[in-house]
């Protein structure tokens, strides 16, 4: 088994690649605790202080965020990477675990990709949900009607 200096190297590096370079440090500090899965003593998820903060996905090898973990990887991030900003009318039903419409978004990363961990935010910049990428930022920005992201989390489902 491999010691937890290598699994924390090995999750800030993950980090890095999903959500840009040097997000893995400040998403991970040395404090975290790694739990592995019992059946296959693979990474599962990280937690800071008690909070869950990530997941690692064993089928894409990615994370995907918590609320808390957003917070962190948006604070983090230098520009801003895979955010999605919705409409004050919007944020009720999103912070409740609802999806995102394309009509609810007011602004965008363009660079989002299909299947990408998103967070969405509302006007004031707060963390108001979490999700996976459904259309790309361009189809987004373009497109009038469906869902744009698959809400994963909301705050007030915390």
């Amino acid at each position: 088994m491999f010691s937890e200096g290598f699994a924390l190297e090995r999750i800030r590096k993950i980090a890095d690649y999903q959500f840009g370079k040097g997000v893995g440090e400040k998403l991970f500090p040395k404090e975290v605790e790694i739990v592995r899965s019992k059946r296959t003593g693979k990474i599962k998820y990280i937690y800071f202080n008690g909070t869950l903060l990530a997941t690692l996905n064993p089928s894409t090898g990615l994370f995907t965020l918590t609320i808390e973990g957003a917070k962190r990887v948006l604070a983090a991030m230098q520009p801003k990477r895979l955010w999605v900003q919705i409409s004050d009318e919007a944020v009720p039903f999103v912070e409740r675990g609802s999806d995102v419409f394309v009509k609810h978004i007011i602004n965008l990363d363009e660079e989002i990709r299909p299947g990408e961990e998103v967070i969405v935010i509302d006007g004031k910049g707060e963390v108001i949900a979490v999700g996976r990428a459904i259309l790309s930022g361009i189809e987004m920005k373009v497109f009038k009607r469906g869902v744009a992201v698959k809400v994963r989390r909301g705050r007030s489902e915390d």
